[in-house]
């Protein structure tokens, strides 16, 4: 690898200090290197074109703003674990003087994960106009504002008209966010390799209560009905308000997320319960 770039949890105490000592690591394995902060969106997208490899200092979360900036590009993520959980997350921190040099030279193997994508209009946007555009590793989710009442989403999936939720909202979530929220609001478990993806509702009040799993070809439609406004919120750190008559189009997305991986290829359902007790 040429290009190694090392982005880092601006809030989390030890990653400043954990990601120079990786930048330094990298620099005696004779790569060049660059080192920008998660929140740095900008920053990170500019500096991941012709990247080889990203090595993400934190948690889960650094890895979906991460990801979010290298769409649609190709470069691979790797993440160095200071958080809890680490389901996207690669290497301990203790372990990185071992596991990044060997990644380096190309000793890991890629993991390839499925993205959804959402486009939003607004009402009073002009036929032809360009739509708000975003992408997706986990989940995009529609939920109540600062109101707390439950709001009405007119859902439909591929033209067909399923119901109007009457909820706190809804998940729309990929194989690798059905262990995330989607999971925590009732749903189940996916393979992250699979292509398909979720609708849950959130606490729906009466009326259709399912959760759906989704072939990759659906597109849903979920137009807001309310005299307050909802949000929308993608992978948790991506927020907009919904006026009434907002109408968000969810689909999957032709573009992918490649993990570096160098643990060994352990079957997915024999780590699931430990990977859930936290």
């Amino acid at each position: 690898m040429k290009t190694v770039g090392v982005v880092y949890h601006p809030k989390n105490q030890a990653a400043p200090f954990v990601a120079e000592k990786t930048v330094a690591l990298l620099k005696n394995l004779g790569t060049e290197t660059w080192m920008a902060s998660a929140w740095d969106t900008a920053e990170v997208r500019q500096k991941s074109s012709g990247t080889d490899l990203i090595v993400t200092v934190g948690g889960d979360g650094t890895i979906l703003r991460t990801a979010n900036a290298v769409i649609p590009g190709s470069t691979c993520i790797t993440g160095i674990n200071l958080g809890r959980l680490g389901f996207l997350t690669e290497v301990s921190a203790e372990d990185t003087g071992e596991k990044i040099p060997a990644l380096v030279r190309g000793e890991g193997w890629i993991d390839e994960r499925a993205l959804l994508q959402a486009d939003l209009t607004l009402p009073g946007t002009d036929e032809g106009a360009p739509k708000q555009h975003f992408e997706a590793l986990n989940d995009i989710v529609v939920a109540r504002g600062e109101v707390t009442r439950i709001i009405h989403i007119e859902t439909s999936i591929n033209g067909d008209i399923l119901t109007t939720y009457r909820a706190d909202g809804v998940i729309m979530a990929t194989a690798t966010g059905s262990t995330g929220y989607a999971l925590a609001a009732g749903g189940p478990v996916m393979h992250p390799n699979s292509r398909d993806f979720l609708l849950i509702p959130i606490l729906p009040h009466l009326g259709l209560g399912y959760n759906m799993v989704l072939p990759e070809e659906s597109e849903v439609e979920l137009h807001i009905s309310n005299t307050h406004a909802a949000t929308l919120n993608v992978d948790g750190h991506t927020s907009c308000s919904l006026p009434d008559g907002a109408a968000i189009t969810i689909r999957h997305s032709p573009h992918t997320i490649r993990f570096l991986r160098s643990m060994p290829k352990t079957p997915f359902y024999s780590t699931i319960e430990k990977r859930l007790k936290v």
